[in-house]
C-alpha cells in the first residue's frame, strides 16, 4: 500500500520529476520569484522586549520616529525617507505600467521610494512617484543621461541576490512594442541583460564611472551600489572604497521575474547571514550608519523590518512582498492559474507573461485587472502595517528611535541563526562560532 512507500532522501519524487523533464526537453527550467527552499531567516529570531533592565515605552504617549536620512556621504540632496521601508527595483517589462504606477503611488502616500529596475523610467512611475532611485544595469537598457537627471538617486545593480553572477532575463512573449522600444531591441524576442557591467572591471574603474554620474547630475543624486549577497564583507568594502553613498544588500531569498531555477535555488547566501558581513565592513571601515545600507530579500513583516535594522541595516527594501500586496497569488481568477498548472500562493510564472492578477504581465487584458489606484491604496495599507508593527517592537525594547535597535535586543531559536546572526542562543550567552563571553 502506498501509505508504506518510503520516498527515496537523496531521489525524491519531485527530483525524480526534474530529471525526466530535464532528459525529455533538454534545456533548463526558468520561473520567477524567490527561493523555495528552507533557510536560516529572520524567523529564526526573536526579541527580548522590557523588563526589569529595560523601560518600554507608551505605545499611545510615546513617540517612535522612523525617518532615516540615505546618501548624505557626497550627494547635495540626499533622500529623506518617513519610513525606512523602500520599494525594490521590478522593471517595467517584468511588471505592467498599472503595477508600476501603483507602486510609486503607495511608495509617496507613505513618503518612501520606489525603484525602476532595467528598461528604463516610465512616466507611469516617475509621475506617481515622490521619490524615484533609478537602477544603471549592465544592460544599460533603457538609459539615457535626461532621465538619470529626473531621478532622485542612482542604483548601480553589481548583482541581484536570486543570481549573484548572473544577468537578468525577459522571454519574447512579454515583450510589446512598448518594451521593445524603451530597450531598442526587438520586439518578441527574449531579452538577456549581460552579468557585468561593459564600463569597467573592478572597484577602481568603477570610482571613476561614479564620478562621471555625479559630474552628469551635478552632484545632486546619492549614488547605491547593490550587490548579490555572495561575498558581503568584501563587496561592501569594495563599494565604500568605489564612493558609494548607498549599499544595497539583496540576500538569497530575493525575487527576479526569470531566471534559471538551479541559480535561484543554489546561488548566493540567505539574508540572514550576509547581513552581518555586511554591518562588520562598515564598522571596521568606520562608515557604519554614515554610508547607508539597505538590505533586502525575504522581508515580509514588520518584524522583518526590526530584526534587519536590529543586526544594523538602516533601511530595508521589499519586492515580492510588494507585488503581493498588489494581489500577485491572489485567490483569485482561479481558472487563469490552472491553464498555468498552479493555483494561488504556489505561482512562480511571472516569466510567462500570462500573470492571472495583472502584475508581471504586458497582456492590455490581464493588465487591466490591477487598478493602479486601488492597487497604491493597498500598498499603502500593507506599508502602514509594516511601520505600525516596526514601532511596536521598537517600543516593547525602549527605543524611541527604530535605529536604536540592536544585536542585545535579540536572541536566536537556532544554532544556526545564532552563528549567522551573531547573536546568543536563547536562553544561553552562546554565539557559535565566537569565544564564549564568560
Amino acid at each position: 500500500m502506498k501509505k508504506d512507500l518510503k520516498e527515496f532522501k537523496t531521489f525524491p519524487s519531485s527530483t525524480i520529476k526534474e530529471i525526466q523533464r530535464a532528459a525529455k526537453e533538454g534545456i533548463y527550467q526558468i520561473r520567477g520569484l524567490g527561493a523555495k527552499r528552507k533557510v536560516p531567516d529572520f524567523d529564526d529570531l526573536v526579541f527580548l522586549g522590557a523588563s526589569m533592565s529595560r523601560y518600554p515605552l507608551e505605545g499611545y504617549r510615546e513617540k517612535c520616529n522612523t525617518s532615516v536620512i540615505l546618501g548624505d556621504r557626497f550627494a547635495k540632496n540626499p533622500i529623506k525617507l518617513d519610513i525606512p521601508i523602500t520599494i525594490a527595483g521590478m522593471s517595467f517589462g517584468a511588471l505592467g505600467a498599472n503595477a508600476k504606477e501603483a507602486l510609486g503611488r503607495g511608495a509617496s502616500a507613505m513618503g518612501t521610494s520606489t525603484t525602476t529596475g532595467d528598461g528604463g523610467m516610465t512616466k507611469e512611475e516617475r509621475g506617481s512617484s515622490k521619490y524615484l532611485v533609478y537602477q544603471l544595469l549592465p544592460s544599460r537598457y533603457g538609459m539615457n543621461p535626461d532621465d538619470l537627471r529626473k531621478a532622485d538617486a542612482i542604483e548601480i545593480v553589481v548583482g541581484q541576490g536570486a543570481k549573484p553572477g548572473g544577468g537578468g532575463m525577459l522571454l519574447g512573449q512579454k515583450i510589446n512594442k512598448r518594451v521593445a522600444g524603451m530597450r531598442t531591441l526587438p520586439e518578441g524576442i527574449d531579452q538577456r541583460s549581460a552579468c557585468r557591467h561593459p564600463d569597467w572591471t573592478g572597484p577602481d574603474d568603477l570610482e571613476i564611472k561614479i564620478q562621471e554620474l555625479r559630474e552628469i547630475t551635478n552632484w545632486e543624486k546619492p549614488i547605491y551600489i547593490k550587490v548579490g549577497a555572495a561575498r558581503p564583507y568584501y563587496d561592501t568594502t569594495l563599494a565604500v572604497k568605489a564612493g558609494a553613498d548607498v549599499v544595497v544588500l539583496d540576500g538569497m531569498q530575493g525575487g527576479t521575474a526569470a531566471t534559471q531555477d538551479v541559480f535561484i535555488e543554489h546561488v548566493g547566501i540567505p539574508t540572514l547571514g550576509a547581513l552581518r558581513e555586511s554591518v562588520d565592513a562598515l564598522k571596521e571601515l568606520n562608515m557604519h550608519r554614515k554610508v547607508q545600507l539597505i538590505v533586502s530579500g525575504g522581508i515580509r513583516t514588520g518584524a522583518d523590518v526590526a530584526k534587519a535594522i536590529a543586526m544594523g541595516a538602516d533601511a530595508v527594501s521589499i519586492g515580492s512582498a510588494a507585488m503581493m500586496a498588489l494581489n500577485c497569488n491572489a485567490d483569485l481568477y482561479r481558472k487563469d492559474y490552472e491553464k498555468l498548472g498552479t493555483e494561488p500562493g504556489y505561482c512562480h510564472h511571472c516569466h510567462t507573461g500570462k500573470c492571472p492578477v495583472g502584475v508581471a504581465t504586458q497582456d492590455p487584458i490581464l493588465e487591466k485587472r490591477l487598478n493602479p489606484i486601488e492597487g497604491g491604496k493597498r500598498l499603502k495599507n500593507y506599508l502602514s502595517t509594516l511601520t505600525l508593527e516596526l514601532q511596536t517592537l521598537a517600543r516593547a525594547n525602549g527605543k524611541s528611535d527604530v535605529r536604536n535597535l540592536e544585536p542585545e535586543d535579540l536572541a536566536a531559536l537556532t544554532v544556526e541563526a545564532a552563528a549567522m546572526a551573531r547573536v546568543p542562543l536563547a536562553g544561553t550567552d552562546w554565539i557559535p562560532g565566537l569565544k564564549n563571553k564568560k
